[in-house]
């Protein structure tokens, strides 16, 4: 799989591209190359951005700056899918990320300042992601999180592949969030490990762990409606401790 990221500012990704996962992805074949839009802009001085027509603050990043670097890297031929990160687009989930890791290749568009000009979104970009409902200095995080996202998907990029199967939101979940985990030592300041994570039987185990799951996606549930629901770390329907 290859990534073009479009940014003015490459140095952001350079810790981002030694982690392991994006190495060991390389190493398989995977590709990353950092586009600076001032290589190719079109205009003097290496500018990219300019006043918004009808007046306001902050400045816009133009559509023929954006379109010189897409044909100078793609050319006239077809482009990989091109994705603008926007906090008004599509929100970035497990579904999406699936979707996206079966391309062959990504271009991902970082903007700054107030953005780009609609054009870039109306005539260039394939798709717009957003990884929330919030406002960034610009796209280079977003980019960044989906691209981490995506590259966990890729052969060779976890060093162990079966720690995926089991994750927050995979098939093997049914979708819920992963449930809780615990290591040495089995208490601490009073807290204890749960006793079925130390018994031996397997089969509790993984009961155990599918009603946390559970748990923990009727906790996101009460986040979004004000349902009540079981507290984090015990099963449904477990006394409450402090019932009398």
């Amino acid at each position: 799989m290859r990534f073009d990221i479009f940014t003015l500012f490459p140095d952001a990704f350079e810790w981002l591209l030694g982690q392991r996962s994006f190495r060991k992805s390389g190493e398989e074949g995977a590709e990353f190359t950092l586009r600076d839009y001032r290589t190719w802009t079109p205009l003097k001085g290496g500018r990219v951005d300019d006043s918004p027509y009808g007046g306001g603050s902050g400045m816009v990043i133009r559509v023929d700056v954006v379109d010189a670097a897409l044909r100078a890297v793609y050319g006239e031929g077809s482009r990989p899918r091109t994705i603008l990160l926007s906090p008004v687009g599509r929100q970035l989930d497990e579904d999406l990320v699936t979707e996206l890791a079966a391309e062959p290749a990504l271009a991902l568009l970082c903007g700054r300042y107030e953005g780009f000009d609609q054009r870039v979104h109306d005539h260039l970009a394939d798709d717009e992601v957003s990884i929330g409902p919030y406002v960034l200095a610009g796209g280079e995080l977003p980019a960044m999180v989906l691209a981490d996202a995506v590259v966990r998907r890729l052969p060779g990029a976890l060093g162990d592949p079966g720690s995926s199967v089991e994750e927050s939101f995979s098939e093997a979940l049914g979708g819920q969030p992963e449930y809780p985990h615990y290591t040495r030592p089995p208490e601490y300041e009073g807290w204890a490990v749960p006793e079925v994570l130390l018994s031996g039987d397997h089969a509790s185990v993984e009961r155990w762990r599918r009603e946390q799951s559970a748990v923990r996606a009727a906790g996101a549930a009460h986040e979004r409606t004000g349902d009540s629901v079981a507290s984090p770390g015990r099963s449904p329907g477990d006394d409450d401790p402090g019932a009398g």
